[in-house]
């Protein structure tokens, strides 16, 4: 009587740690409605399993253990826990070679006491141990690699599949592992040693590629903030130019006292001054829209300075869906690239830059084209750029316009290096 609760301990033990093991990899948060319908399902797998124990016997029913559990547990994670069929088999895999430490440690308990239920406890003791060790140290690590990418998983969760295959083909449904072959003994060392390295292999490939992209994604947020920066000079400019309104005042008495004391030299190079810093921090008028009028200021100040033609005509509602930060974000990095790329042209006569914004069914649409000394090379529809750090800016602006649903173009036609967006 107390083998047999025993071999149903084990037996119970090695469901709840596969189930248990299988959705913490899957990332089931530990509540109180989780824990209750893991219970449930547990519970609803051990009795299907002894029914099928007591009908067809044990050897039929190991045989179609994958059905009575592992399947289940598979659709468990997708149904209930939401989780994509990829995580949820590899979830199902991975527990499933988890469950091999304990299954030797209790077959090595089992040959040195003579006993089968000395096996058993030995299974689990080692199971309750390997379950906290895998919670404690493991099982975050896991989730993460699963959750990086679908790459990342696959590549994860490739050895324990083919192990599981391995196991089944192998050992439950032949006997070929234990007629004593030695192309089947090697088959499954040779087979491990082969993935070990090829995850090695293709899983830094994969961390070096996420790494790079997060470098990315911090220039981004970097620009986004530089942007900022910019915005707020932009406003303090304008700022200046409103308080310099106000104290006009002050400037036409000045100029009073001076025309009646007859100084009409002093009055005409104070006047050329005053137009001097008048136009040094007012913003010119394109559009309605404030934002990108003090946008266009800044850049079309840099565009003389240059000595590069700019031309504008924008035609814009004072209200659009983008923030006035990425406003200046987009505007910036599109403009910036251009003047850089009509900079280089020798002869300043063909320095020129077209610059179109319009609103067509409440989108922003932006057409940029500006002459170029030097012919641009594209990767992927971005074009990229030869020196070390710079290609950043098209990169924001592609994400700005993707983050609004929009879709842009760049493209070098006639000698004039063009950029559409619509977003």
């Amino acid at each position: 009587m107390l083998e047999t609760a025993i071999a149903f301990s084990r037996y119970l033990t090695a469901l709840l740690f596969g189930v248990a093991v299988a959705v913490s990899f899957a990332g089931m948060e530990r509540t109180r409605r989780n824990h209750l319908a893991l219970g449930c399902l547990t519970i609803l797998l051990f009795l299907l399993q002894i029914l099928c124990l007591r009908a067809w016997g044990m050897d039929r029913t190991v045989k179609l253990y994958p059905l009575l559990s592992h399947l289940p547990v598979a659709i468990f994670i997708m149904m209930y826990l939401k989780r994509s069929w990829l995580i949820a088999f590899v979830s199902m895999f991975v527990s499933f070679l988890c469950c091999h430490p304990p299954r030797w440690i209790g077959t090595v308990a089992g040959e040195a006491f003579d006993r089968a239920s000395m096996d058993h406890i030995g299974y689990i003791a080692a199971a309750v141990l390997m379950y906290h060790f895998l919670q404690k140290y493991v099982v975050e690590s896991v989730r993460h690699l699963m959750e990086r990418s679908v790459k990342s998983c696959l590549l994860f969760g490739s050895m324990p599949a083919f192990y599981y295959l391995f196991d089944y083909a192998a050992i439950v449904y032949t006997d070929v592992m234990y007629s004593g072959a030695r192309a089947a003994v090697q088959f499954m060392p040779f087979v491990t040693s082969t993935f070990y390295f090829a995850f090695a292999l293709l899983y830094y490939a994969e961390t070096q590629k996420q790494a790079n992209i997060q470098i990315e994604r911090d220039v981004l947020d970097l620009q986004l903030r530089q942007a900022q920066t910019e915005f707020a000079s932009l406003r303090q400019m304008q700022q200046n130019s409103e308080t310099y309104r106000h104290d006009l005042r002050h400037h036409f008495a000045f100029l009073q006292g001076l025309a009646l004391e007859e100084r009409t030299e002093e009055i005409k190079e104070y006047l050329r001054m005053a137009q001097s810093d008048m136009d040094e921090i007012t913003p010119k008028r394109f559009c309605e829209n404030e934002t990108v009028n003090l946008i266009l200021s800044a850049f079309s100040a840099k565009a003389k300075q240059a000595e590069i033609l700019l031309t504008i005509d924008a035609k814009l509602p004072d209200a659009l869906t983008f923030s006035d930060t990425e406003l200046c974000s987009l505007l910036s990095n599109a403009l910036e690239n251009a003047i850089q790329a009509t900079e280089t042209i020798a002869d300043s006569k063909d320095r020129n830059i077209r610059l179109r914004l319009y609103s067509k069914n409440q989108k922003l649409c932006i057409d940029i084209r500006n002459r170029y000394q030097n012919e641009p090379i594209f990767h992927k529809g971005l074009p990229i750029s030869k020196e070390q750090g710079h290609g950043f800016g098209t990169k924001s602006v592609a994400h700005i316009v993707e983050k609004h649903g929009g879709v842009f173009q760049f493209s070098a036609r006639d000698g004039w290096f063009i950029f559409q967006a619509t977003a």
